[in-house]
């Protein structure tokens, strides 16, 4: 595990966003158990595919008019007992950091797993993330 001000920062990268970062499985479960709106849920990562893709593209792709209507968070390696949690909801999916999920009736609609990160920039994976939101969400109200 990492100090905490390592990893502050690529916390806030997603928390200045929006995002409600999940520490506990107890938040976890709060947060996603019952849930039948659309659900982002990133693993947050200290890896470079994290840093210079998968947050960059996320931004981006809240930018999009459709988009999740929550957004949350857990940070692999730090926040373990939650992340593993987290990982609990994504059925079918072996554990994967960073990975993006977005969630719909409390079950996956749509994954990237880092495999889909690492191999991908930045823009290639905010335009997978806007047109499954455009498949699962609704548009955001101004």
């Amino acid at each position: 595990m990492y100090p905490e001000g390592i990893v502050q920062g690529m916390r806030e990268e997603l928390t200045n966003i929006g995002f409600s970062e999940m520490r506990t499985p107890e938040a976890v479960d709060a947060a996603l158990k019952e849930e039948k709106r659309t659900v982002l849920v990133v693993v947050n990562s200290i890896c470079g595919c994290a840093a210079g893709k998968a947050r960059p593209a996320i931004a981006k792709a809240l930018t999009h008019q459709a988009r999740p209507e929550i957004l949350t968070t857990v940070f692999a390696g730090q926040d373990q007992e939650a992340t593993a949690r987290a990982r609990s909801y994504f059925t079918g999916y072996a554990p994967s950091s960073p990975s993006i999920a977005l969630m719909r009736d409390g079950k996956v609609a749509f994954m990237l797993e880092r495999r889909d990160i690492e191999s991908h920039d930045a823009f290639a994976i905010a335009d997978a993330l806007t047109q499954a939101f455009d498949r699962f969400c609704a548009p955001a109200r101004v």
